[in-house]
């Protein structure tokens, strides 16, 4: 059955594909599009850097109105993700915009990994660290990174 959020999510998956974002990748799951996996590289130059990062992007029938749910499957040590793996992004709450795509989506969490919000923490314990003491919060994110490598 083909809805405006399966034809744009194809479009995406495209797009995607025919100009790859370097650090980043996704494609839906092969019995459901509105179901995706992708998977983010930790930035160069970042306490993440090495890291394979491991993602499920969960869309319905609003997108591109609404957005996904985007969610980390690998543990993740940092101040803007929760414990449960969700983001805590102002592009996937309230700053949302039809524009974004699933590329547009991956980049925006790419660069949050390289430059995260301590001021909005989701953890708020990573964002302490990383506020006060940068040598035990990157310590910690190591950690995450060499676990990224087992899942």
């Amino acid at each position: 059955m083909s809805t405006p959020a399966r034809r744009r999510l194809m479009r995406d998956f495209k797009r995607l594909q025919v100009d790859p974002t370097e650090g980043i990748s996704g494609a839906p799951c092969p019995d459901n599009i509105l179901l995706w996996n992708a998977v983010i590289f930790g930035p160069p130059d970042t306490p993440f850097e090495d890291g394979t990062f491991k993602l499920v992007l969960q869309f319905d029938e609003t997108y591109p109105n609404k957005p996904p749910t985007v969610k980390f499957t690998s543990k993740m040590f940092h101040p803007n993700v929760y414990a449960t793996g969700e983001l805590c992004l102002d592009i996937l709450q309230n700053r949302w915009s039809p524009t974004y795509d699933v590329a547009a989506i991956l980049t925006s969490i790419q660069s949050l990994l390289h430059d995260p919000n301590p001021s909005s923490p989701a953890n708020a314990e990573a964002a302490a660290l990383y506020r006060e003491n940068t040598k035990e919060y990157v310590r910690r994110v190591k950690e995450t990174v060499e676990q990224s490598w087992e899942d």
